[in-house]
């Protein structure tokens, strides 16, 4: 159930980063869907365990994949498209 609605949250948010947004801001928009999913699929995943450290590595593997996907969503969003910060250049 948690993986049907992660993927019609992520549809639904690509249906409306389609209303007036440039390309980048679509493209950081799923990348922050696309984290989401996966966090979903970790939790979802540590509740189904029964070892209580596996439980905590997944929730905060959760945590870690969303942090990620926020941090490269900021990263698309606010840096210039003709430059590659990342590598210096």
């Amino acid at each position: 159930m948690k993986k049907v609605f992660a993927l019609g949250v992520a549809v639904g948010l690509m249906s409306l980063s389609a209303c007036n947004n440039t390309p980048r801001e679509q493209a950081a928009d799923n990348i922050e869907a696309n984290a989401e999913a996966v966090a979903d699929n970790l939790e979802e995943a540590a509740d189904n365990v029964t070892n209580e450290a596996a439980e905590a590595n997944l929730e905060n593997a959760a945590e870690a994949v969303r942090a990620t996907g926020e941090n490269q969503a900021e990263d698309m969003r606010t840096h210039d498209a003709d430059t590659n910060l990342k590598n210096g250049i």
